[in-house]
């Protein structure tokens, strides 16, 4: 017995690791067993990947879902980093009020559920000003506000973490504060803040499933919404959840791999 413990803390921490993975793998591969076993391929081949309810979601799941949603980002990506610069700018500013009024903003939008700002424009602002905003109006609004407090304190991280001697060098030589923070600062923490930008996106994508709330016009629908109503024809189980998760997929994934290349460059840079 003394022979077998003496055996066992003669381990090294790699043979000690190498153990712990396969034992590991094992559970792994036991669980993935089970669960094979134990499912019924039939009924989920049925409800989630049934090959004609699949073909019924096209072409209306690309041609209105995906492009919608697309717009739909796309709209509230603008105005979102029209505004989160702005407010990155005056979080950073010397005057004070800047700063005070970009912190609360950015607060109070962080705080708030973006699920109540898509209410607030959907149906209390009309009501509230006896005006009518359409839908794209709408979604860029209430997309574009929620997500310029992310990307502003985005954008501030980037623009701060700009070595001060590059302003310092602008300033000297003769470059006023306006023309140094756009020809210097900015090209360089544009380099910075990609990744995060890039994931604000994904967010932003995920996010414009919301839109759902204003009562969608079928010509409207994006992917979430189209998939919803899909679902209630009685033969069709969750597949179009699924197409419309693919769907989702082809635009979330690209993003994410482009997130990874440009946090792989950053990376690269700050090593050189």
């Amino acid at each position: 017995m003394s022979t077998a413990i003496r055996q066992r803390t003669s381990l090294s921490p790699r043979q000690r690791a190498k153990i712990n993975r396969n034992v590991q793998y094992a559970i792994l591969i036991a669980v993935v067993l089970i669960a094979g076993v134990l499912t019924d391929w039939g009924t989920v081949g049925e409800k989630f990947f049934n090959p004609a309810v699949i073909a019924d979601q096209f072409p209306e799941v690309v041609t209105t879902a995906l492009k919608n949603t697309i717009i739909y980002t796309a709209l509230g990506f603008v105005l979102g980093l029209a505004l989160g610069l702005l407010l990155a700018l005056m979080k950073i500013s010397p005057v004070a009020p800047y700063r005070w009024i970009a912190t609360l903003y950015i607060e109070f939008f962080r705080g708030v559920p973006a699920l109540l700002v898509f209410i607030a424009f959907g149906y209390a602002v009309p009501y509230a000003f006896g005006i009518r905003i359409d839908t794209y109006m709408t979604v860029m609004l209430a997309l574009g506000i929620v997500e310029s407090a992310y990307i502003a304190e985005t954008l501030r991280a980037g623009l701060q973490a700009v070595p001060k001697g590059q302003y310092e060098a602008a300033r000297s030589l003769g470059m006023s504060n306006s023309r140094a923070m756009i020809t210097i600062v900015i090209p360089q923490a544009v380099r910075i803040i990609l990744p995060p930008l890039t994931n604000e996106i994904i967010m932003m994508t995920k996010d414009s499933s919301l839109i759902y709330l204003l009562g969608l016009t079928a010509s409207q629908y994006e992917l979430a919404k189209f998939g919803r109503e899909a679902i209630s024809s009685p033969e069709a189980g969750l597949t179009p959840l699924v197409v419309a998760g693919a769907a989702y997929l082809v635009i979330t994934v690209p993003l994410g791999i482009l997130a990874r290349k440009f946090e792989s460059r950053t990376a690269k840079l700050s090593r050189e």
